[in-house]
Order: structure tokens, then C-alpha cells, then sequence
């Protein structure tokens, strides 16, 4: 098999998608899949990103795809520091601003904490200083013993459903290094407990707060490192933890 066969092949697998089933997503006759994927034929840049959409590939890995058919990146990687994102994180720095009191981080790919508001001190208060010395990992954070852990009253919940995610984006992404945190975060104590839906979200009951928390990512981003931003935003769950943390209002209990 051909580089751009083996990978190709590799995300296929990856979603569980066959080549029939491909072929009929994306135009390509089952034949000629088969011959790109054994090395019989060279794929064309076009075939290779619409299969690549089609698998719904990152766009880092849509990259290397392109390079190893012999072809040049069609999305650029540029500098979280350098010019071309500046516009784009000055406006994520306001959504962070703008969540306070509530606390919210902006992360990386790997979860590496980029920015936070100041409300996430609330949060890492008391968290062992080489957990906070970037760069800072917001999972091992969350779940190090040394970390967030011991003021997580519903730990081995929290573990679960961070665990799961982990799960999910690795085998999205397929990036080692994500398998590799998630080794690492697995060997943590804490326990977990059956991932079976228990209420309306997984709350994340830290000390006397009880908060739940969303995630958003830009819809239409066609740069690499802004594919893989993310803010991980909390909220009050009651209006108690409202209360607590200065926005004075919340969900309304009857």
C-alpha cells in the first residue's frame, strides 16, 4: 500500500465507514477507492479532500493526507502569537472576559490552556504549583491528585465523563499524544462510576458549587490552530452557586 493508501485506509477504519459506503458519499467509484488505497492508483488533490470531508478528517490530518499523495498542505498552520490569528483570539478573549463571574478557559488541541478569565481562580485555588506552572494541562489539572480532585465532591463522575471525552476525541482525531494523556489521567485515583445518563447534564460539584460546563469551537475555521481552539465555559447549576459567584441569577428551582 502507498503512504496516502495507508492513511486513508487508517481513517476509513477509524469511522467504521466501508468503501461501498464511501463511494456513495463521495462519488468515487468502489474500484478506483480500492486502487488508491492499495497503491494502484494516485489519487487526485480534489479526490483526496473530498474524501477527506467526507470522513470528516481534521484538518490537521486533511494536511497529511495532501503531502503524502504528493501534494501541498490546502490549510495553513499559523502561530497562536503571529499576526494572522491576532484578530481571531482578541475576539476569544472577550467571550472569556465577557463569561466572568462564571469561570472559562480557552485550550489547544491537547486541552494546553491558552488563556482563562479571572474566575478560573476560583477553580484552581490551592492546586499544587507545578500544575500551574505553564505549560498547564486542564485535564491533568482537573484530575491530578495534587490538583482540582480533592475538591470535586462527585469525582469519580467528573473522571467518567472526562475519560469518555478523552475517548471520543482520540478516536476522532486519532492523535497519540491524547492516548497517551489519557493513559496518563486513567492511572489517577478517583474511580468512575457506569456512563449511564443520570439527570439532565454531568455536573461538576466542586466544593459548595455545582456548575455545568459547555464547549464551543469555531464553526468555519479553515486555519489548523483555529480548528483546534476550544472554550470550555462554566455555569451555575442552581441559584445557590449563582448566588456564590456574584451573578445573582440562575436556574430556578420549584
Amino acid at each position: 500500500m502507498s503512504a496516502v493508501g495507508k492513511l486513508l485506509r487508517g481513517w476509513r477504519d477509524d469511522r467504521r465507514m466501508s468503501q461501498l459506503a464511501l463511494s456513495g458519499r463521495s462519488g468515487v467509484s468502489t474500484r478506483h477507492l480500492s486502487f488508491v488505497e492499495t497503491g494502484r492508483s494516485r489519487p487526485t488533490r480534489a479526490m483526496l479532500l473530498r474524501l477527506a470531508e467526507e470522513l470528516d478528517v481534521p484538518l490537521r490530518a486533511r494536511n497529511e493526507l495532501l503531502l503524502a499523495g504528493g501534494f501541498a498542505p490546502a490549510y495553513p498552520e499559523s502561530a497562536l502569537d503571529g499576526p494572522p490569528l491576532a484578530g481571531v483570539l482578541t475576539a476569544l478573549r472577550q467571550v472569556l472576559t465577557g463569561h466572568s463571574p462564571h469561570p472559562a478557559v480557552l485550550v489547544d488541541r491537547h486541552w494546553t490552556m491558552v488563556d482563562a478569565n479571572d474566575a478560573v481562580t476560583l477553580l484552581t485555588e490551592g492546586c499544587a504549583a507545578q500544575l500551574l506552572t505553564p505549560p498547564v494541562n486542564v485535564l491533568r489539572l482537573a484530575l491530578h491528585p495534587a490538583g482540582m480532585a480533592p475538591r470535586i465532591n462527585n469525582l469519580a463522575q467528573w473522571r467518567t465523563h472526562l475519560l469518555h471525552r478523552l475517548d471520543k476525541q482520540a478516536a476522532s482525531t486519532g492523535d497519540p499524544v491524547l492516548r497517551e494523556l489519557r493513559a496518563e489521567l486513567a492511572g489517577y485515583p478517583g474511580g468512575t462510576v457506569p456512563d449511564h445518563p443520570d439527570g439532565l447534564v454531568v455536573p461538576l460539584r466542586f466544593g459548595d458549587l455545582n456548575l455545568f460546563s459547555i464547549t464551543s469551537v469555531l464553526g468555519t475555521p479553515r486555519d489548523v490552530t483555529l480548528s483546534e481552539l476550544a472554550i470550555e465555559a462554566f455555569l451555575p447549576a442552581d441559584r445557590a452557586t449563582a448566588v456564590a459567584l456574584g451573578s445573582g441569577h440562575g436556574p430556578r428551582t420549584h
